[in-house]
């Protein structure tokens, strides 16, 4: 049985899907079932006219399925991602995760593995506090979470040990070098997913 992990995400002008992306690949190429997964947009129009990125990428349309309960309940491992808002998630992606109330009473969300990534258009706007705000859903969940850390010679180049992260300097693309980090952390996460997954089913959990 394949491990399966779900990417899902929220991303303004398109620069947390591009990392989104990456992260599937990477956990795709250890033969893991990978889904990709974005939320829905809820600003209002007028906030999004003031930004020329992120209208058009609204107006190009979504670039992935919407997230839905099932894609979670589903998952063995999640990798969540969102760009930084006043040091923590968007408020789209926490809408998502603040409907997952009935899935944890029922204990359907513990002991999956999670991982989390951002981005910020400056380089103290909050990238590690968005992570670990997001990490705190997962605690609550009872998921087992896993840091991206100094796993890789490369990781010591992108500097981020808490998650995947970018930041998008005059609206700049993801670099190269941040892209393989996050290729890196979806490796790391299916990995880590497949081990636990496959204890788990071996123990009748």
């Amino acid at each position: 049985m394949s491990t399966r992990i779900l990417v899902v995400y929220y991303s303004a002008t398109g620069n947390t899907a591009k990392l989104a992306e990456s992260l599937a690949k990477g956990a795709a190429e250890t033969g893991a079932e990978v889904r990709v997964r974005t939320v829905a947009e809820t600003a209002p129009p007028e906030a999004i006219a003031t930004n020329p990125r992120w209208q058009a990428y609204v107006d190009a349309g979504p670039r992935a399925e919407l997230a839905t309960l099932g894609d979670l309940e589903w998952a063995d491992g999640l990798a969540v991602g969102s760009p930084t808002r006043f040091g923590g998630a968007a408020s789209q992606l926490k809408s998502y995760l603040d409907t997952t109330g009935g899935l944890w009473a029922k204990g359907k969300l513990a002991n999956k593995v999670a991982t989390s990534f951002t981005t910020a258009s400056t380089a103290h706007g909050g990238l590690e506090s968005t992570i670990l705000a997001i990490n705190n859903v997962f605690y609550h969940w009872g998921s087992i979470v896993v840091p991206l850390g100094y796993t890789a010679a490369h990781l010591m180049e992108s500097g981020n040990p808490y998650g995947g992260s970018w930041v998008s300097r005059k609206s700049a693309e993801p670099d190269d070098v941040a892209l393989q980090a996050l290729h890196i952390q979806g490796t790391r996460l299916a990995t880590i997913a497949t081990f636990v997954a496959e204890g788990l089913r071996s123990s009748g959990v």
